[in-house]
């Protein structure tokens, strides 16, 4: 009897644990979905759109920044050759001025001396010019030694020599030695403008001394005004000569500059960009070198295929689409976009589908993309 109880037992614990192997053993897991279905009430709610992507001309439109710059030649720094006493002025930062304009005048007792010893030097040169004549007419008639005759040379070429650098140095001073004369010596030379343009520095003041090293003004020309941009290595392929730049300051956006590019710099700095240089097509007083700005970079154009942004769901990385397979049924297929222009972006790769013969989900994309969520959830 105990053997047939225990044999009894022995098979219902057997079948008790076969039982509960098969009941834990895990289910495998389902893919998550990419169809949607929608029935008739829900399709009406939906209110879904389709279309089909288009093939077109984009231009890529890059972000860069910079600030304008005027080119070594466009600035002048004035300075006193041989320096003295800053008397008068009538600059500031930012003053528009023109060429031989009168916009300094300094005073040092050294210019009197200078204008002086021209002048001497220019009165001994006419006597010892008249005397070296008159020597030579002598030497030619035998009337004189040849050494006086070669004295009287070495005097007037010496004196010559001391004139003409004297008169360099006048000019130095911005006076002019052919009208300078006892008349007009005066102890204040003007300093007149060498260009038309703005004013960018003023470093003296009036009464100051300044040193021949010294500069007194910094001078901007504004013909030749541009704007330096920088342009990162990776789009570097996007650039060329003559295109077209759109530039705006941080303090007025709506405000914008037409420039067009018009050296492209060959250095790749530490930080993988290179500098190119826009000039504007039309100058604007505003615009002062060291003005930062930010530019708008139209790309080289090129076929692609595009679709309305909307229609593109994005997870991450990951872009999405949704097109028909039949009435209400939709399939989720992963893309991969490009750049996005004028509302509308680039689908690069789709995978096994021609976007161009497919139907896509524009309006209630957003809504396929929600239930589908949610049915996998």
């Amino acid at each position: 009897m105990n053997k047939i109880l225990y044999t009894v037992l022995a098979m219902l614990t057997f079948v008790a644990c076969h039982n509960t192997t098969k009941t834990e053993a895990p289910a495998e897991a389902e893919p998550v979905g990419t169809h949607v279905h929608l029935d008739s009430a829900q399709a009406l709610q939906t209110n879904i759109t389709l279309l089909s992507a288009s093939n077109r001309e984009i231009s890529p439109v890059f972000k860069v920044n910079g600030m304008i710059d005027v080119p070594p030649q466009n600035m002048v720094s004035v300075s006193m050759p041989l320096g003295g006493y800053l008397k008068s002025m009538k600059l500031l930062p930012g003053m528009h001025f023109n060429k031989g304009e009168v916009i300094a005048t300094m005073q040092d007792p050294k210019y009197i001396e200078l204008q002086q010893d021209f002048l001497i030097s220019k009165s001994r040169l006419e006597m010892l010019l008249k005397e070296f004549n008159r020597q030579k007419l002598l030497n030619q008639e035998k009337a004189n030694s040849d050494k006086v005759f070669q004295q009287s040379k070495e005097a007037y070429e010496a004196a010559s020599i001391t004139y003409k650098s004297l008169s360099e140095k006048i000019q130095l001073i911005g006076l002019n030695p052919n009208t300078l004369t006892e008349a007009t010596l005066s102890r204040t030379i003007p300093i007149y403008a060498p260009i038309s343009g703005f004013v960018s520095k003023v470093n003296v003041n009036i009464g100051k001394y300044v040193n021949p090293t010294d500069v007194l003004f910094e001078l901007v020309n504004p013909e030749d005004i541009h704007l330096s941009l920088n342009v990162f290595e990776k789009d570097m392929e996007n650039l060329y000569m003559g295109q077209k730049v759109i530039a705006y300051t941080n303090n007025h956006p709506d405000k914008k500059y037409p420039c067009e590019v018009i050296l492209i710099g060959k250095d790749v700095g530490s930080d993988r960009s290179i500098n190119i240089h826009c000039h504007f097509q039309k100058y604007d007083k505003t615009l002062v070198p060291g003005t930062y700005m930010n530019a708008q970079i139209v790309g080289v154009s090129r076929k692609a295929i595009v679709i309305p942004d909307e229609c593109v769901m994005h997870d991450g990385n990951n872009s999405y689409i949704f097109i028909e397979n039949k009435t209400s049924e939709y399939e989720k297929v992963q893309v991969e976009v490009g750049i996005i222009q004028d509302n509308e972006i680039e689908i690069i790769s789709s995978g096994k589908y021609d976007l161009t013969k497919e139907k896509i989900v524009s309006k209630g994309a957003y809504t396929l993309w929600m239930k589908l969520n949610n049915v996998a959830e």
